[in-house]
């Protein structure tokens, strides 16, 4: 992808639409909307996938409590909602290989009744899936739980309840939606954002007035309608389109922990089920760490990123210990990371914890806006559908959506076995040629060959982790990333979970980048101060 080259149509073109927002759901219109023939712009103000899209849980899940709330509270919206991720689940992880598959996950129990009731209640889950794709739920001995799951407090623990859901890599899988969508012709760039609508003398939206984020240039895109997909900061566009909207989002903070491997010691998730703030807590398996959450509470400044803090430290590594039998401590956090929930709140007395996960299109007839609003990860492409569709009724148009049989980029073809010939072929560990065919599918070899004309971009970026120095080149030349934050946090996800080993390539990564974009020292020099400065934030934040 190349960002010089999709200013210059941005700037030039006019569009059937112009999405607002690259995060799952914005590149999951654009790629729909061009597979249906649509003459398509999408712009984001950070980087793609940099807000909620980048900092879920890393499942693709239907929700199972989502599902116990339906049934114990009669709220038969939340019904809906596990029924439309269940039949999305499926899709989600065969579009995308490489960048998603089933996890297995444990239910710890410590009675027979808790037994019996978490295993009738997944049964239900797995019933309602009807999926034959992955592999169905049992109920397992407290020998067979230990055999997969070790470090369980064997002295408390009577069985557990096993059942399946889908893990994926949510930042690079909305990336590959985003180069899958330019493949299809439409005109992205990141880091382009918003000030205000033209409109004409109806008040219909006629062009956006934008600005890029990194030059200060600005310029207006042309476009029939002009389709919002920013999630949490939907109302601000809505409000800059018409000022008379009421407001609909209601931000809800969630926060993970990032633990090593070692504390569950096993390629099996855990699901907590009981939590003292009403939620479930899962404890996943991801790049090598384990990965801890989440929380739900209400969050105001919109302007601020959010970020874990000492006290959700506590509540998550409280919330872990009585299943384990050795305590894991605050120190054995390596890093942490904190999104919002775009939730839609008709009930403003309601707690977060009580909204619903659903979506809904949004028509302003006034100013002639679309907003996509809430939703979440696994429902994403039946979000985009929803509001393609939306469009489409406004263009007086019809069309069939496509998007359920589309390969995204990576995926074409793919075949994890290929990282055997990685290894064949080029001194890389069998832990980097596994990272890489999982991270770039079919398209892995596109990083590797890069190594033929400099052999030094073999070289490990940390010694004790798999990325090389080859995916700092590739990023920057065909995966428009433009500052060292797009690459460690997003591209790769050393961000999110180990902040020493971050802090420890960040120098080789800039000068990499440096070379690449044409920084000068100067820009070089701030765009690392810039970024030690906020993850020594995170860390303090954090505890640390």
């Amino acid at each position: 992808m190349n960002r010089s080259e999709n200013l210059a149509r941005l700037k030039t073109e006019n569009f059937d639409i112009c999405i607002i927002g690259g995060g799952a759901s914005g590149a999951g219109c654009a790629l729909d909307a061009a597979l249906r023939g649509y003459k398509v712009a999408m712009i984001d103000k950070q980087d793609f996938a940099s807000e909620t899209s980048s900092r879920s849980t890393k499942l693709i899940h239907g929700g199972v409590r989502y599902l116990e709330q339906a049934f114990t509270k009669l709220d038969f919206a939340q019904l809906k909602q596990v029924r439309h991720g269940l039949e999305e689940r499926r899709i989600v992880i065969k579009n995308a290989p490489h960048l998603a598959r089933p996890l297995a996950l444990l239910t710890p129990v410590f009675s027979l009744f808790e037994g019996l009731y978490y295993s009738i209640g997944l049964k239900m889950y797995d019933w309602f899936a009807n999926d034959n794709t992955l592999p169905k739920g049992k109920w397992l001995s407290k020998k067979e739980v230990l055999a997969r799951m070790p470090t369980l407090d064997k002295n408390k623990l009577h069985s557990a309840v096993l059942y399946y859901d889908g893990q994926h890599d949510d930042a690079r899988y909305c990336l590959a939606i985003v180069q899958s969508a330019q493949e299809q012709g439409v005109a992205v760039a990141n880091y382009v954002g918003i000030a205000g609508f033209e409109k004409d003398e109806d008040g219909k939206l006629t062009a956006a007035n934008v600005h890029d984020e990194l030059t200060g240039e600005g310029f207006s895109i042309q476009a029939k309608i002009f389709l919002n997909c920013t999630g949490t900061f939907a109302d601000q566009i809505r409000h800059w389109a018409n000022p008379k909207l009421p407001s609909r989002i209601r931000p809800s903070k969630g926060v993970h922990v990032v633990l090593p491997y070692a504390t569950l010691n096993s390629t099996d998730a855990m699901l907590i089920p009981k939590t003292s703030d009403g939620r479930v807590v899962f404890a996943i398996p991801f790049e090598g760490q384990l990965v801890v959450g989440t929380t739900d509470t209400e969050f105001k400044d919109g302007t601020q990123e959010p970020f874990l803090e000492k006290n959700e430290v506590d509540f998550l590594l409280g919330t872990l210990r009585p299943y384990l039998k050795k305590s894991p401590q605050p120190e054995d956090v390596t890093a942490g990371f904190g999104g919002l929930r775009p939730l839609l709140a008709a009930d403003p007395t309601k707690s977060t914890k009580g909204l619903t996960r659903d979506h809904e299109v949004e028509h302003d007839p006034d100013s002639n806006l679309v907003s996509l609003l809430g939703g979440k990860w696994t429902t994403y492409r039946l979000m985009a559908k929803d509001a393609v569709e939306k469009v489409e009724e406004l263009l007086g148009k019809e069309s069939t959506c496509l998007t359920a049989d589309h390969l995204l980029a990576g995926g074409e073809n793919f075949d994890y076995e290929a990282w055997k010939t990685i290894h064949e072929k080029y001194d890389l560990g069998e832990d980097t040629c596994k990272h890489l065919i999982l991270k770039y599918g079919s398209r892995a070899d596109n990083v590797v060959n890069l190594i033929q004309g400099d052999a030094s971009l073999a070289d490990r970026l940390v010694a004790r982790l798999p990325y090389i120095r080859a995916e700092v080149v590739y990023a920057a030349r065909h995966e428009m990333t433009v500052t060292p934050r797009d690459f460690l946090a997003r591209r790769i996800r050393m961000e999110i979970t180990d902040w020493d080993a971050t802090l420890e390539c960040l120098p080789t990564v800039c000068d990499l980048m440096a070379a690449e974009l044409g920084w000068d020292a100067e820009t070089e020099r701030r765009m690392m101060n810039d970024y030690t400065t906020m993850v020594r934030k995170f860390q303090r934040e954090a505890g640390g």
